[in-house]
């Protein structure tokens, strides 16, 4: 008599672009299966929300939000540590077997293209340890022609890497040159994939671009009010140099160019607001409207309660006989 198969534990994995609302539907659905179920816990798959005292400009969940429901891999390393994809999927597998053996539900989420990849589809991160020299000269040769000519010369050699890479991100193409010159190949054959023991459900939030921009604009504007300014001049007091990987995120960049003098405020503020659209753009190569994967919703006028309904459905319709968290009939609290 054959061993029937072991039940594959559900991810619910929640991606979509910078602004859209993934953070507040995580939260209310941790909250709504923790009235229907046994519960849910957030990982976080943000690349900048791994460090510590950068909050405003992360766009983190605030304490009062964490509060609500468990969050994973938030505030887990120091602005001037070194931090890699290699080490986050490690500690994001570690995070969801926990979560899994407490018999809780994992939400990965974030917008971070490549942390999601690598957890859903089990990236092999190359084996290829940093060369600072080789960095330094990849990182002068970038600032001398410029970080889009730069990602263009990667292009011809790694078509796929650069097709994923934001040509602004230089840290993560000279990590993609770091590898091709080491290895010979190009980084985007040397990474297989080995997917993870989970029942994977994917759901991508989106909107409209302009009401997506929209609400881009009011964020920027309401990370000044809540003290972004302060918030980069007290890293740097700190002893974090602008020149740190951590400080070339989104709006700490631009807040150190007016801090440094060389541009005003207001010219700062304008630059955040156009980078985090050109950034936007860039996401929806990371998760696609075309990619069968993901059941999206755009929330101009899908409800939290459409996407509850079908993460517990499509939790329910999995073939390995995994329970789901309720059935979807309870009213939440």
């Amino acid at each position: 008599m054959s061993t029937p198969p072991t039940p594959h534990p559900p991810l619910i994995v929640i991606v979509g672009p910078t602004a859209v609302g993934k953070t507040g539907l995580a939260i209310w659905l941790a909250q709504r299966l923790a009235a229907t179920g046994p519960g849910a816990e957030i990982v976080s798959a943000d690349s900048r929300q791994v460090y510590r005292y950068m909050d405003i400009g992360t766009a983190k969940p605030t304490p009062a939000e964490q509060a609500t429901a468990r969050h994973h891999l938030i505030d887990i390393v120091d602005p001037d540590e070194p931090f890699t994809l290699a080490q986050y999927q490690a500690l994001a597998y570690a995070t969801i077997a926990d979560i899994t053996q407490r018999g809780r539900l994992p939400l990965l989420v974030g917008g971070t293209g490549l942390y999601i990849r690598a957890v859903v589809e089990g990236l092999t991160i190359p084996a290829v340890p940093p060369d600072p020299a080789l960095r330094v000269r990849l990182f002068a040769e970038a600032e001398e022609i410029g970080a889009a000519a730069f990602h263009a010369r990667l292009r011809a050699v790694d078509p796929e890497a650069a097709e994923r890479l934001d040509p602004r991100n230089v840290r993560r193409v000279v990590r993609a040159w770091e590898v091709y010159l080491k290895t010979g190949q190009p980084i985007s054959a040397q990474q297989r994939r080995q997917p993870p023991p989970y029942h994977i459900v994917m759901i991508g939030l989106t909107l409209p671009r302009a009401a997506l921009y929209e609400r881009v604009d009011r964020r920027v504007n309401a990370m000044m009010a809540a003290g972004l300014v302060d918030e980069v001049r007290g890293l740097v007091a700190r002893g974090y140099g602008y020149d740190l990987p951590a400080m070339s995120g989104l709006g700490y960049q631009q807040i150190g160019y007016y801090l440094q003098g060389q541009i005003a405020l207001d010219e700062a503020v304008a630059l955040i607001k156009k980078h985090t659209r050109g950034f936007i753009r860039h996401q929806y190569n990371w998760f696609r409207p075309t990619d069968e994967r993901i059941r999206w919703f755009d929330l101009s006028h899908a409800t939290y309660d459409e996407i509850y309904q079908h993460v517990i459905q499509a939790i329910a319709a999995t073939s390995d006989g995994y329970a789901p968290p309720g059935d979807g009939t309870e009213e939440s609290s």
